[in-house]
């Protein structure tokens, strides 16, 4: 489970690093016309660029100390629970690891770099990162096991 958390965090790190070295703020690089781009945008909102436009001062410490105890939650979860199936442990650990990594580049740099943009015409989903992507996969992981579990 470490090891998953681990090597997701690493993966959003490098890829961040690498959309910020080589991409200028705003551009857009087609890489599958009509379908997806990468992008570099800075996000200090939630999730997909929820609340991003606020101003409000309060915005950036509110979403860490809510991502922190959402991680305290996951890791509680963990250590109290003795038998984990393998989605739910795998679920958890894409969570964990994609939580950590947004997490540590909010308390350094009050936001985050999102790059992936898929779209369909002119129809943008929102750009978002490899930490997003690894919740929201982690997340429909615990999902189906809790729907479909024994």
């Amino acid at each position: 489970m470490v090891a998953i958390a681990a090597l997701v965090f690493a993966a959003d790190q490098v890829t961040k690093i690498l959309v910020e070295r080589r991409i200028p703020d705003r551009t857009v690089v087609p890489v599958v016309k009509g379908f997806f781009n990468l992008t570099s945008t800075k996000n200090s909102g939630a999730v997909f660029g929820l609340f991003a436009d606020s101003s409000v001062w309060w915005k950036t410490p509110l979403l860490i100390v809510v991502s922190a105890v959402l991680l305290i939650a996951v890791v509680t979860v963990v250590v109290k629970t003795h038998h984990l199936h393998w989605q739910t442990s795998v679920g958890l650990s894409l969570v964990l690891g994609g939580a950590l990594s947004n997490l540590f580049d909010r308390m350094r740099w009050g936001q985050v770099e999102d790059f992936l943009d898929f779209y369909v015409r002119s129809y943008h989903w929102a750009t978002f990162n490899l930490a997003d992507s690894a919740i929201v996969v982690g997340t429909g992981l615990i999902v189906l096991q809790v729907l479909l579990g024994e």
